[in-house]
């Protein structure tokens, strides 16, 4: 079978793809460059009617696999991140000679783990559809877990790196042609701080002022509010469930442990009695938060896009994580006992531990008065 018939066979497939690749060498075989259709018509006179003469038309009806290779009918399908990362083990197959199984495995698992991270934050989207704010709400997902995690800058760095190593491969050797906004994102040393706290009135007069979080889904929404007298981490309040939820008890609480999930440390098991603004949002969505329980990821950056987009964060280094922190400050300010404000927050005390800790009827009368 000859190159042009197996390319106009190959152009029969549903594949995007394949289909675009097959116009491609259909239109070289006929004789032309393929070039999109208003390049195509562009052209001048003499060669847009060699191009139009050449597409064959049986019974005075144009072939229509051959028109779209000859006339620029075949559109090129965007690639996803997911694919980005498929094309380019082959793209960049150059960096896999030599290499030992082992070493392979060491070099592949960073750039699947770099694009896993974006896609659950950012989703999988197009290329050509990845903006500026989508990288700043990576990075800001980042900063986040550098805070929560204890990690240094370079986790996060290395994960830019080996996002921005793809898609800048696949961008060159596909020839795309983009502008990919992946500049001026990596952490200095001196940036693994903590986010500033909201400060009260802030969260009194913006975050909760009549319909200022109505444009967020119920989930997200409920979540933040849960934080505002509890300082859980994000992905805590994500991951509770009906069962950690106990609105029903005499001192309405939440239960920080491992159901079904890894806790950060041994100390970040923990009851947290309910009040407030908390307690109401609680009483909304009783059985968890389904749409993040799996994802977590995608909470942060969701929130912070819609605060950031709304004027609701008190200054570009606030972010949802700022929350906790402005709890704690509050619960400093009411001079609440540092063991107390240790064991609320999943934190290890710089001594032993000694007893059990306050009771949660005490806690919750402590929690009183500091809420909003």
């Amino acid at each position: 079978m000859g190159e042009d018939q197996e390319a106009k066979q190959a152009g029969d497939t549903a594949d995007a793809e394949r289909r675009y690749e097959a116009a491609r060498r259909l239109a070289k075989s006929r004789g032309f460059r393929f070039l999109a259709a208003d390049r195509v018509a562009e052209l001048p006179r003499e060669e847009l009617l060699a191009r139009v003469e050449a597409v064959p038309a049986p019974a005075g009806e144009p072939d229509a696999i051959e028109a779209a290779a000859v006339l620029g009918g075949a559109q090129e399908p965007p690639i996803i991140v997911t694919r980005a990362l498929e094309l380019y083990w082959t793209l960049a197959a150059d960096k896999k000679r030599g290499k030992s199984p082992d070493q392979l495995r060491r070099w592949e698992n960073p750039r699947k783990k770099a694009v896993k991270n974006f896609v659950e934050v950012v989703g999988d989207k197009a290329l050509p559809e990845i903006t500026p704010d989508d990288m700043l709400d990576f990075r800001g997902w980042w900063m986040e877990r550098l805070e929560s995690h204890n990690l240094t800058p370079n986790s996060a760095n290395k994960d830019l790196i080996h996002l921005g190593e793809v898609l800048k491969t696949v961008n060159r050797m596909k020839r795309l042609g983009l502008v990919l906004p992946l500049t001026d994102l990596s952490f200095k040393e001196d940036e693994a701080k903590t986010r500033p706290p909201f400060s009260e009135s802030w969260i009194r007069e913006k975050l909760l002022a009549p319909g200022a979080l109505n444009g967020l889904n119920t989930d997200a929404r409920c979540i933040l509010l849960g934080m505002v007298n509890t300082g859980y981490r994000p992905s805590e309040g994500a991951a509770l469930t009906a069962a950690t939820i106990r609105l029903d008890s005499n001192v309405p609480h939440i239960s920080i442990e491992p159901d079904g999930r890894q806790l950060k440390s041994a100390y970040a098991r923990r009851v947290i009695p309910l009040t407030g603004v908390s307690l109401e949002a609680f009483r909304e969505c009783p059985r968890g938060f389904e749409r993040y329980r799996e994802s977590s990821a995608s909470l942060s950056a969701t929130v912070n896009k819609y605060l950031r987009g709304n004027g609701l964060l008190e200054t570009p280094g606030h972010s949802l994580y700022s929350l906790r922190h402005a709890f704690e400050d509050r619960m400093l300010a009411a001079g609440i006992d540092d063991r107390i404000r240790r064991d609320l927050f999943g934190h290890r005390l710089d001594r032993e531990r000694y007893g059990k800790g306050a009771s949660l009827e005490h806690l919750h009368g402590l929690f009183q008065r500091v809420a909003i």
